[in-house]
């Protein structure tokens, strides 16, 4: 078989490149000799990149090894397109069964290959293409079917269900960390606002997990609702969870909320009036928004000054939940409104 040679203190650098091009044999061992590396090679390799990157090429034998293979490894393998497998991707997004992918430009023309691939791989019984555009108020995602027929699952994640149709609904499984947080307090005999429920992103979190007393969950999409509808049925809590359909800056009530749950971005702090007027003296806001980190927090504390009117405000808790685009990150704030 073939072998690359390569010095110690470049073998990790060395191998990860050749990897990304399907290179290396994943049955055979990795070991070293005199002071040098030797990694086994497909026989199909590029003998002229290898040498590029400043190994050597000899014919030797390798021990077999039991390995595992990560999805994109399989992938790799059933896609086999050396050429782009460099270009695949390494993250995606699973909802349920529903696998969600972001391609390049360039791997465009073998969509509907490497999503058979992918779906194999990580065992989808369907593959949506992300094209990171976002339409309307609603904020449907823009997706193409690549594979499958059905893109309606259910989602299980931190004890609760989260039924939802992943090609016309956006989830991200990036907020888990704030999602088990939120789960972790204490809400006894609380009442919580939801102003942006969706199909229960954050609803849900509160209502099993926080002992909370009451939940307003207002959601302006009517296809959204009704998965929150479902979704409060999956997870037995209709009886803690008030669905409203419609804009939350027509919900009713004045200073009656003990927490205002606002998990939005982008134009969240135009809501921020809506939520002072429904949070009661003592009662917390948890905000979040994005932002560009180069004007965070001074910008959000000024929003959430200016929608107080005068109402003092403690703010008790800032977290960067994941980068939103380069630069710009969404964020988290606990605002304790004092009076």
């Amino acid at each position: 078989m073939l072998l690359a040679r390569v010095i110690r203190d470049e073998a990790e650098a060395f191998r990860k490149k050749l990897a990304r091009r399907g290179m290396v044999r994943k049955d055979r061992r990795i070991f070293e000799r005199n002071g040098a590396v030797l990694i086994p090679l497909h026989d199909s390799v590029d003998v002229d990149y290898v040498i590029s990157l400043g190994g050597s090429i000899e014919e030797g034998e390798a021990m077999a090894r039991e390995c595992y293979k990560s999805p994109f490894e399989i992938a790799c393998e059933l896609i086999s397109r050396p050429t782009i497998n460099e270009m695949l991707p390494r993250k995606w997004e699973k909802v349920g069964d529903v696998l969600i992918l972001r391609l390049l430009e360039d791997l465009m023309p073998y969509r509907e290959e490497i999503a058979r691939a992918y779906a194999q791989a990580v065992g989808a019984r369907a593959v949506l293409r992300d094209t990171g555009h976002i339409n309307g108020i609603h904020r449907r995602p823009v997706m193409e079917l690549l594979y499958g027929n059905h893109t309606e699952t259910v989602h299980f994640e931190n004890g609760l269900y989260y039924k939802i149709d992943a090609a016309n609904l956006m989830f991200s499984s990036g907020n888990i960390d704030e999602k088990l947080r939120i789960a972790s307090l204490d809400c006894s005999g609380e009442i919580v606002v939801d102003m942006f429920a969706g199909i229960g992103y954050w609803t849900l979190p509160f209502a099993v997990h926080t002992n909370v007393k009451k939940i307003i969950a207002c959601e302006i999409n009517p296809l959204a609702f009704s998965y929150l509808k479902e979704n409060i049925f999956l997870n037995h809590v209709e009886e803690v969870v008030q669905p409203i359909l419609g804009d939350n800056r027509n919900l009713p009530g004045k200073e009656f909320a003990d927490r205002i749950m606002m998990g939005y971005v982008q134009t969240t702090h135009k809501f921020l009036d809506k939520a002072f007027s429904l949070v009661r003296p003592g009662g917390i806001i948890h905000y979040q928004d994005t932002f560009p980190l180069a004007v965070c927090p001074d910008r959000a504390i000024e929003y959430l000054e200016q929608a107080a009117k005068g109402r003092r405000i403690e703010i008790l808790f800032i977290r960067e939940i994941k980068s939103y685009s380069p630069g710009v990150s969404h964020m988290a704030f606990d605002v304790r409104v004092l009076d």
